[in-house]
C-alpha cells in the first residue's frame, strides 16, 4: 500500500483565451487570468487525483461588418472552473495532467461602442469540458504548468437571439502555483 500525501496550495496565471464553433470567424482570442486554490493527493509514487476550484476570466475580441461599418467588441466571460485531473509523473518533477472540467457561468458581458451588453442570459450557465496538460514541480513545491481546455458544451441557451451558431470554450493556461 502506498501512505496518501495529500497536499494543498494556490496557483495563477495567465489565459489564452477564444470562442469556437460556428459564426466564430469574427472572434480573435484574449488574454486575460486565471487564480485559485488546489490539492494534490498523491496515490502512489507516479500518480495523483488533482482537484481544483478557479476563478478564470475568458472569452474572446471579436470585430465584424455591420452595414458598411466595422464594430469591434470584447465578449467577457467569467467562470468558476473546477478541474478533477489525473496527474502522471513520466519523470523527475515533469508530469502529464489529464481530467474533466465543469465551468460555472458566473458573468458575460459583450463590451463594444461604449455599451456592455450583459449576455449571460443567452449563454448556459453550466459547461463541460476535458483538460489536456504538462507540469513541472521542484522540489520545494513550486510548480509550473501548461494546460489546454477543450469545452464540449455548446454554450447558446438563446437561440432566437444568438441564432443557431454553437459556441465553445477553448482555453490554454500557463500557471505557476
Amino acid at each position: 500500500t502506498y501512505s496518501q500525501e495529500v497536499s494543498f496550495g494556490v496557483k495563477a496565471g495567465v489565459n489564452f483565451s477564444d470562442i469556437t464553433g460556428d459564426d466564430t470567424a469574427s472572434f480573435s482570442g484574449l488574454t486575460v487570468f486565471h487564480i485559485g486554490v488546489v490539492s494534490e493527493i498523491m496515490i502512489s509514487e507516479t500518480y495523483a487525483f488533482q482537484p481544483e476550484l478557479l476563478y478564470s476570466a475568458q472569452g474572446s475580441d471579436w470585430k465584424d461588418d455591420f452595414e458598411g461599418e466595422t464594430i469591434e467588441g470584447t465578449v467577457k466571460l467569467s467562470y468558476l472552473n473546477i478541474p478533477l485531473l489525473e496527474i502522471y509523473y513520466v519523470a523527475d518533477g515533469f508530469s502529464l495532467e489529464v481530467g474533466p472540467q465543469m465551468w460555472l457561468l458566473l458573468s458575460a458581458k459583450d463590451d463594444y461602442d461604449s455599451t456592455d451588453d450583459d449576455i449571460k442570459d443567452d449563454l448556459k450557465g453550466l459547461d463541460f469540458g476535458v483538460n489536456f496538460g504538462l507540469g513541472y514541480k521542484l522540489d520545494n513545491g513550486l510548480n509550473l504548468g501548461a494546460r489546454y481546455n477543450l469545452g464540449l458544451t455548446d454554450g447558446n441557451d438563446n437561440p432566437d437571439s444568438l441564432g443557431d451558431s454553437s459556441y465553445k470554450n477553448s482555453v490554454i493556461q500557463v500557471s505557476v502555483g
